[in-house]
């Protein structure tokens, strides 16, 4: 799915020209040779006092988001249940009071097969120049390729691979519609993210990659990626792209969380590898930067990963909530210049 490259091995990389390390396999991409345009934080806003106050996350509901999306079956490219759930998004962030975009394009698979994909973007207040992207893909895995699955015949049904970064921001779209903070919020659906060839890194996120290349002012002027943010016990440490491009970022979405009492044990004060996620290639080739929250840890990520095991039986409302009140809370107090 993604290209994970390890710290260390990049320092090595930069001091001996000679290393590159994926888990996936050997990989010709070099982190530490990797660019983007992003500049390093958001700028500061004044504090306002008479700002709304952040909601309480509703994790039912999140997971509801979740269960339907499932439902529908795996949303695998080109077939009908992907393109009836990309119909139920749309519109449900119609209903949510979000001014919807369908960025509809068509990306050529690793294989060579034509993909007909659709961004699904739906925006608050789209007449500000400020704005915070807030993303998730909806797609899913086409094939269960984890060394973990023994069944050549698994289906992966991405609960918690796609749906369950989805599930949590139509619950903050929901939020946003029944009181707008005074900022701009782009909720992005990327899809076409996981129909990719392990070992190279530019088949994954086609639909990240058209987003980017094809953006428009006003830019979002930062970005958070929601991925794999659903699964039981899952903890979420500071992916490596995130923190060399957007520092200051990850530090105060993760010092927000270690001040939540339901978020605090979820997110870890550790570095991980760089993760060749939607939002490199948003920071890449869109220039704005864009941090990961993603489960990633010692084990890698987790079991259920690519496999046929993917299913709602591993969401875990707790996770849902620790993850939402924070990016709810990222979105309000920024609105309120408290952030």
């Amino acid at each position: 799915m993604r290209i994970i490259h390890s710290p260390f091995l990049a320092f090595l990389i930069v001091l001996a020209g000679m290393l590159a390390f994926s888990s996936c396999g050997d990989d010709a991409k070099d982190p530490a040779n990797s660019t983007t345009t992003a500049p390093a934080a958001p700028p500061k806003r004044e504090v306002d006092p008479n700002a709304k106050p952040v909601p309480r996350f509703d994790a039912d509901s999140a997971y509801a988001y979740v269960a339907k999306q499932v439902s529908f079956g795996p949303r695998v490219m080109n077939t009908p249940a992907h393109d009836a759930a990309g119909e139920w998004l749309s519109s449900k962030l119609n209903s949510l009071g979000a001014e919807v975009e369908e960025q509809e394009f068509t990306a050529m698979a690793y294989d060579g097969t034509p993909l007909k994909g659709t961004n699904i973007i739906g925006r608050y207040n789209p007449e500000m120049e400020y704005r915070i992207a807030l993303a998730a893909h909806w797609d899913t895995r086409h094939v269960a390729d984890s060394d973990k699955e023994t069944d050549p015949a698994a289906v992966v049904e991405g609960a918690d691979d796609g749906a369950s970064g989805v599930g949590v921001l139509l619950e903050i779209a929901r939020q946003l519609g029944q009181s707008t903070p005074g900022v701009g919020v782009d909720i992005i659906f990327f899809d076409a993210e996981d129909y990719g060839e392990p070992n190279n890194s530019d088949s994954y996120g086609l639909g990240s990659q058209y987003y980017a290349k094809n953006l428009k002012d006003p830019k979002p002027t930062y970005g958070i990626l929601l991925d794999m943010v659903g699964a039981k016990n899952a903890r979420f440490s500071k992916e490596g792209y995130s923190v060399r491009e957007a520092p200051v970022l990850v530090e105060k979405v993760w010092r927000l969380a270690k001040g939540l009492p339901m978020s605090n044990a979820y997110f870890l004060d550790k570095n991980v590898g760089y993760i060749t996620d939607d939002h490199f290639f948003v920071m890449r080739d869109g220039g704005v930067p864009m941090i990961d929250i993603i489960n990633f840890g010692d084990e890698g990520f987790g079991d259920h990963w690519h496999t046929g095991n993917d299913g709602m039986n591993i969401i875990d409302k707790n996770t849902l909530r620790a993850v939402g009140q924070v990016v709810a809370a990222v979105v309000y107090r920024d609105a309120a210049g408290t952030f």
